[in-house]
């Protein structure tokens, strides 16, 4: 990093051997090549090396100082990521006690532990979809190294050069918008539509931006994508004639990639994933088997959802997530996303050395258990989707009765609501799932107060009304 200025100032842009990162961190056909010509021992080399930089980086904050020496781990114990497992993980409710602890920062950057002054620092907030918003803080280096690796992810997918990129991601104080728009101008040649939510840019005139600027590629969450495709119907423009829309890249979920693509006219769709926190963590490629993770820059675990204990490959999990290359301001070791995947265990079609997740599969803190039943919610959306009434939006339901007995209910958007279909989609979901569910049906449309898809970057999809 470089020193400060006379007045105390240093630049962004001076922050970092930008050339060194893209060594470290290749992007275009250099990751192509990088990511094929690598061995695992090689790989495991690489992360060994960031991994120790980051834990001295965390061994000055007061945060990881209480974490590890609550667990009588002291300086000089962790000597390398073949251990990593033995360290005690953190979640978003230890960095609200730390915020609570030091407000309104908390204690977990590092922006005191820099020689020569205060280091070049990105502050965003997460959206809040899970309680209070939560404070971001990023480095100059580790932002434009998420940045690169959204990108890389993006090229790979087969974002060209000539693309125009229409975002729906959130802005404000939400780390999204910002994120992607950082990721596309700063590391590809595509132009860059910030568009935002429907708050931000109404949904009408989202469409007329992508028709009159040529959109090609759309980037943000499936539903809010999905409902752009029905406002362009209703608007009397065709989403397959009258807009060119080759691909889209954001999250999806098991039940959006078909429909997606459909309302699309044919768009190549590509999930990938990762949390404000940490940046992409993975992200489909051209053969969209799996989400291929960033192993040069991310170490990812699956762990047991009730013991933290790492599972075998092929059995789901908790992601816990190590970012190798935070080591500048906000070190991140072993953090739980709670969010639930599970590693493929077969080979890489494409001859890629890096591991492949199956995405995401649900909360295990969103997780309902229903007369023995763990039940996702957000795993109702390929259920639903194996019936061709099904609308797309859908919300569910956890209430208690008077006796005690825990009840689940899923209220589903479908064409035509009637009784009959309502008992179509009961005997569905009792199938899939082995037990009875409640079923309600709604008008498409009618549950977006609900689920809030105009204005939520990730919709609702439980509400628990028994405590």
């Amino acid at each position: 990093m470089s020193a400060a200025n006379a007045d105390g100032h240093s630049s962004y842009f001076d922050a970092a051997d930008w050339g060194a990162v893209q060594r470290q961190h290749p992007i275009g056909a250099d990751f192509v090549h990088f990511a094929k010509t690598i061995s695992r021992d090689e790989l495991f080399a690489r992360q060994n090396a960031l991994f120790l930089k980051s834990v001295a980086r965390a061994w000055q904050t007061p945060f990881y100082r209480k974490l590890w020496g609550d667990a009588g781990v002291e300086p000089g114990d962790i000597t390398g990521l073949e251990m990593i497992s033995s360290l005690p993980s953190f979640d978003k409710s230890d960095i609200m006690d730390s915020i609570a602890r030091k407000p309104p920062f908390g204690d977990f950057d590092a922006r005191d532990s820099h020689e020569g002054g205060p280091p070049n620092v990105v502050m965003h907030t997460t959206s809040g979809t899970t309680g209070i918003p939560q404070v971001l803080l990023f480095g100059a280096k580790s932002r434009e190294v998420q940045n690169l690796l959204l990108a890389r992810m993006y090229r790979f997918q087969g974002l060209k050069a000539e693309d125009v990129v229409h975002s729906v991601y959130g802005h404000g104080m939400i780390n999204g918008g910002h994120y992607v728009r950082e990721a596309v101008i700063h590391w590809t040649s595509a132009i860059f539509m910030s568009a935002g939510t429907g708050v931000e840019t109404r949904s009408a005139r989202q469409v007329e931006l992508m028709r009159d600027f040529g959109a090609t590629v759309i980037v943000g969450f499936a539903d809010y994508i999905k409902k752009l495709a029905r406002v362009a119907d209703e608007m009397g423009i065709d989403p397959v004639s009258d807009l060119n829309i080759r691909m889209i890249s954001g999250h999806l979920g098991r039940e959006d990639r078909e429909s997606l693509s459909k309302a699309w006219g044919g768009a190549e769709c590509f999930d990938w994933y990762g949390v404000g926190d940490t940046g992409i963590i993975a992200g489909e490629g051209p053969d969209r088997a799996g989400l291929y993770v960033m192993e040069d820059a991310q170490y990812l675990e699956v762990a047991d959802i009730e013991t933290g204990k790492p599972v075998a490959d092929g059995q789901q999990g908790d992601m816990i997530c190590t970012c190798l290359y935070k080591d500048d301001v906000y070190p991140i070791i072993r953090f739980n996303t709670h969010d639930v995947t599970r590693f493929h265990t077969d080979k890489s079609p494409l001859g890629l050395a890096f591991r492949r997740i199956e995405g995401f599969l649900g909360r295990s803190d969103n997780m309902v258990k229903i007369r023995g039943i763990n039940i996702f919610p957000q795993a109702m959306g390929p259920l639903l989707e194996e019936h061709a009434a099904f609308a797309g939006d859908f919300i569910c339901k956890a209430v208690r009765d008077a006796s005690g007995r825990d009840e689940f209910i899923v209220m589903a958007e479908a064409r035509d609501p009637s009784p009959a279909l309502r008992a179509e989609f009961a005997d569905l979901l009792k199938r899939k799932l082995g037990i009875e569910v409640g079923v309600e049906l709604a008008k498409p449309g009618e549950l977006a107060n609900l689920t809030q898809t105009e204005v939520r970057q990730k919709p609702i999809r439980l509400i628990d009304e028994r405590f």
